[in-house]
This record gives structure tokens, C-alpha cells and sequence, in this order.
């Protein structure tokens, strides 16, 4: 992890760009190291970017053009499932959190939070990989009782081994392939298998898809992200 955390912003409203922009700047550990006003541009600057340059957030809009924020995600998480997402909406519905969670995104954000929000949210999602506000933890709940709603997120008819989830648990808590390979006495490359079978079974192209599988099918505890 690198001394300051480096920040993408993608917005079509200028004033929104400049606003998070001047918010964030005062921040010592934070960093804007990239702005768009749209999902294309965004997509060619990224491929311009050497990893040193690369951010490690993006901030991102839903409503763009001509590619809405939810169309940008999916490619981002096809070319880059590494990066992670805090989607910015006027909309704040438990439909579209609902798909946030389905498209491994790090953080629903609306766009009237606060700076303090704002801050905790960019931190923990960079420390953890995912952010839930409280209202984020009521729709989840909502979520976790519903078990419709529950496979519509991740369809697998795979139950995962008590191994896997306890794997699923260590890489909940930010272990790597070697602590927890230590900690469960199985090799690194061991672990890797589980992980990569993890995402297969429940459909996730990455951590923040594990976290969130664990937290939706109580693995892991909301409480301790």
C-alpha cells in the first residue's frame, strides 16, 4: 500500500468534480490523481497509466453519458478487477445497492455525504475493500433475509466446504496466502486453490466479491469490517 491513497474521480457535472476534488484536498493521505467527465475518456486514461501511476479507488457516477456509471463498472471490472469502486448517486435505493453488490463495488455513496463520510468511506474501503454505512448495514440485513434476493446475488448451487469458508473468513480479515496457509497448516499454493475455486462458486471475480458473499450469507460478521 502506497503512503497516500490515489483517487480517481469520474463525473459528468464539473461542479462535482471540483467539489470532491477540493474536499479531498486537504487530506495528507489522500490524493486526486485522476478526473473524467465521462466512461470512455476514463477507459482510455487508464490505459495510458504506468502501475505506479495507477489509482487505487475510483470514484464513480451513475448517471453519465453516453456510458452510465453501472455500464463503466462492468468493464472496469472485466479489465481491472484490482480496482476498486465507491459508486456516487443521487439514487440511493436497496435495488441499486442490490447490484453494487452483485458487481463487487467497494462503497455506495450518495452524493450529499458528508466530508467525514466521505473520508471514512475512501479509508476503509482502502483498508478493507469494502464500506457500509448504516443504512447500507439495513439493506443487507434486509438482503440476508431474503433468500431470493440472497441467490439473485450469487448464483451458485455450490455450498461452500467448512474449509472454504474458513478460508473465505481469513481473506475476510486481510490474512494473505501465506498467514493463512500458517494459520489453517495447508501451503500457499493450497490456499490459492481454495480461493480461485471461492470465486468460481459463487460467481465473484474478486476479494471484495468474497467479502461481500460472507457478509450477505453470515461467514462474516458486519460488525468486524
Amino acid at each position: 500500500m502506497s503512503s497516500q491513497i490515489k483517487i480517481a474521480l469520474i463525473d459528468d457535472e464539473q461542479l462535482i468534480l471540483e467539489g470532491v476534488k477540493m474536499l479531498l484536498s486537504n487530506e495528507k493521505n489522500i490524493s486526486v490523481c485522476l478526473t473524467a467527465d465521462n466512461g470512455p475518456d476514463f477507459i482510455e486514461y487508464l490505459e495510458k497509466l504506468s502501475e505506479k501511476e495507477f489509482p487505487d479507488i475510483a470514484l464513480v457516477d451513475i448517471q453519465m453519458k453516453p456510458m452510465n456509471g453501472f455500464e463503466l463498472v462492468e468493464i472496469l471490472k472485466e479489465k481491472y478487477p484490482d480496482l476498486k469502486i465507491i459508486i456516487l448517486s443521487s439514487h440511493y435505493k436497496t435495488s441499486v445497492l442490490g447490484y453494487m453488490v452483485k458487481l463487487g463495488v467497494s462503497a455506495f455513496l450518495p452524493k450529499n455525504s458528508d466530508k467525514k463520510t466521505f473520508i471514512d468511506a475512501i479509508t476503509m474501503v482502502d483498508k478493507n475493500g469494502v464500506y457500509f454505512t448504516a443504512e447500507d448495514h439495513q439493506m443487507l440485513f434486509t438482503y440476508m433475509n431474503s433468500s431470493a434476493k440472497k441467490n439473485s446475488l450469487f448464483e451458485t448451487e455450490d455450498e461452500l466446504s467448512e474449509r472454504e469458508k474458513d478460508v473465505v473468513k481469513l481473506i475476510c480479515q486481510e490474512f494473505t496466502n501465506n498467514e493463512i496457509g500458517e494459520k489453517l497448516f495447508i501451503s500457499p499454493r493450497t490456499v490459492e486453490s481454495h480461493r480461485q475455486r471461492i470465486l468460481e462458486k459463487i460467481g465473484a471475480k474478486n476479494t471484495v466479491g468474497i467479502v461481500i458473499y460472507a457478509i450477505v450469507n453470515n461467514i462474516y460478521s458486519l460488525e468486524k469490517i
